[in-house]
């Protein structure tokens, strides 16, 4: 048990301030069982598939506190006809995918996924939303996007909310719309994410929020650096990028060998991942759209329509030159595979540490 608690471990009930985002249902468990509270990201799932999902999850917690992480952007389509969107893709994108198809041989997937199979849509998030609503998850968290009824609805059902957010004028939305906590997550982060700083958006989003409580996300990775954001008035911290090189994520070796390569230097803000901006470890598939005279990505959803089956591909072949996934600035603090438990008692450990190392430095002068 770490010395270091906040509110929110006692209204969660929870043994350290650590908040684990990942898609991993054997993450989320491990992450549970190590008294940290875990985030089960279902952005990428299909409606119909939630309910077995969430009930597997919940069988193995045992009752112990979870999360749900779903993103709702705006400005996608009513209803989303694949078939449809893809007819409507300009000629010029799918020539330069179709030539990078051929240029790295990129094989086709040999399985649908979500990537494939589903293009985001407000029927598909209004599906989503209901599918997690009857789950038994302590917390809704929305990545982008808010929808004044699920706050509501999940309030109804005893569930907190939580918003990531990447401005003041996001948090400050967030909360005229009832949020419960907010996330403050920086440039830093992995996956979509905004222009500020964690260091200068914690502080900022700490006094909008004005007592409720606010957790910092965004390039975390080493317990000192939660104990930091747990200094400047946050009540815990959220990570994701670090649970990558876990064994219960069951990252593909070629990504986990590239992100045990690359530093924060290595990690980028493209669009050629879904139309917004999103936070990747680069490889020679997001330089190629990075490089000059390649096309401007094309807005959600339609870059995913273009390119979902070249991502399903590159994760299911494992190839290495080309493979990427969304990834944060904290990919520093991945050196090799580990596990969810191991990673959870050096985050702990560094935070006594760093405790200690403060109350060193904190003695009184000599008179």
């Amino acid at each position: 048990m770490s010395r270091i608690r906040t509110p929110i471990c006692d209204l969660l009930e929870i043994r350290h301030p650590i908040f684990g985002f990942s898609h991993e249902p054997d993450v989320v468990v491990a992450l549970a069982q190590a008294g940290g509270f875990p985030v089960l990201g279902l952005g990428r799932d299909e409606p119909a598939r939630i309910p077995d999902i969430v009930s597997e999850v919940e069988s193995r917690l045992k009752g112990l506190p979870y999360g749900i992480d779903l993103m709702l952007p705006a400005n996608v389509p009513e209803q989303a006809d694949l078939a449809g969107l893809r007819a409507s893709l300009p000629q010029e994108h799918v020539e330069f995918v179709d030539g990078l198809r051929r240029r790295f041989g990129i094989k086709p997937p040999l399985k649908p996924s979500f990537f494939t199979s589903h293009a985001r849509s407000e029927a598909l998030f209004e599906a989503q939303i209901d599918a997690v609503l009857q789950s038994n998850a302590r917390v809704v968290a929305t990545a982008i996007g808010l929808r004044r009824g699920l706050i509501q609805e999940a309030r109804q059902r005893g569930k907190l909310s939580f918003s990531l957010v990447g401005s003041v004028r996001h948090a400050q939305k967030a909360l005229a719309l009832g949020v419960d906590v907010l996330v403050a997550q920086g440039y830093d982060a992995g996956g979509h994410t905004g222009p500020v700083g964690t260091m200068s958006l914690l502080p900022q989003v700490i006094a909008a929020a004005n007592g409720k409580p606010v957790l910092a996300a965004g390039g975390i990775a080493t317990g000192g650096q939660v104990l930091g954001c747990i200094g400047m008035g946050a009540q815990g911290a959220w990570l994701g990028t670090l649970w990558m090189a876990a064994r219960e994520n069951h990252t593909p070796a070629a990504l986990l060998q590239r992100l045990v390569a690359s530093g924060s230097e290595d990690t980028l803000i493209s669009r050629a991942h879904s139309g917004k901006p999103c936070r990747v470890v680069r490889s020679e598939w997001i330089d190629a759209w990075e490089a000059d005279g390649s096309p401007a990505p094309l807005k959600m959803p339609l870059q995913q329509v273009l390119t979902g089956d070249v991502f399903a591909s590159l994760h299911e072949h494992g190839e290495h030159r080309l493979i990427y996934e969304a990834a944060g600035q904290s990919v520093f603090g991945i050196d090799g595979e580990t596990c969810v438990a191991d990673q959870m008692r050096k985050l702990v450990r560094e935070m006594d540490e760093a405790w200690d190392c403060l109350a060193a430095l904190s003695r009184p002068a000599a008179p």
